[in-house]
């Protein structure tokens, strides 16, 4: 089998690190420390790489350091320079339309507003790529959602997210190993708010 990219999307520097924006760059820093991975810049592909195997499959962790809303120009160098091709990306990111805490796999489609996503589809040109989805949601009534996204949540909201993104590189995993229809019927409907198991057969 082929190399796959897990591409996990945020803003580098420190003073992002733990926003709800960066919950891309969350979720491959856990697969890395599962799957003992180093990472490694390159400044060529303007990213942090780790080289990881999982499911006997070799997969290209991915941290983009070209800042969120230009995500496309790191992903699309390394998937011209690694041969790969839309089929075997997945992109992690956060989703403000899914509450806090939420959990939803897709085999595809549109960005919805999300602007690193947006950047991706354009690099490969086709939404036609797997995509695991971290929600973070609006914040409260009236708050200004980019402030939302490179803010701090709340110390609940932030539980549920980090518990989100746990459950979001198991899912990961499973797409790699068994397909987008086994992680999306695995993974979809799971919520830290709610404690919803894995495996609410929900498609979401």
């Amino acid at each position: 089998m082929g190399l796959k990219i897990v591409a996990g999307l945020g803003n580098p520097g420190t003073e992002y690190a733990r926003t709800p924006h960066n919950a891309g760059f969350g979720v491959v820093d856990l697969l890395a420390g599962r799957l003992h991975g180093a990472w490694r810049r390159q400044s060529r592909m303007k990213a942090s790489l780790a080289r990881v195997r999982a499911e006997g499959t070799d997969l290209l962790l991915a941290k983009p350091e070209t800042f969120m809303n230009l995500s496309g120009e790191s992903v699309g160098a390394l998937m011209r320079y690694y041969d790969v091709t839309p089929a075997d990306l997945v992109v992690v990111a956060d989703d403000a339309d899914l509450p806090a805490g939420r959990v939803r796999v897709r085999p595809g489609g549109g960005a919805g507003g999300h602007r690193g996503l947006l950047s991706v589809i354009g690099a490969c040109g086709t939404d036609a790529f797997a995509r695991v989805r971290v929600g973070v949601g609006r914040g409260a009534a009236g708050e200004d959602l980019v402030e939302h996204v490179l803010g701090r949540l709340a110390p609940a909201e932030e539980a549920a997210v980090q518990q989100a993104m746990s459950v979001a590189a198991e899912a990961v995993l499973c797409l790699v190993a068994q397909g987008v229809d086994a992680a999306m019927n695995r993974f979809n409907g799971w919520s830290a708010v709610d404690a919803a198991p894995v495996g609410t057969n929900e498609r979401g």
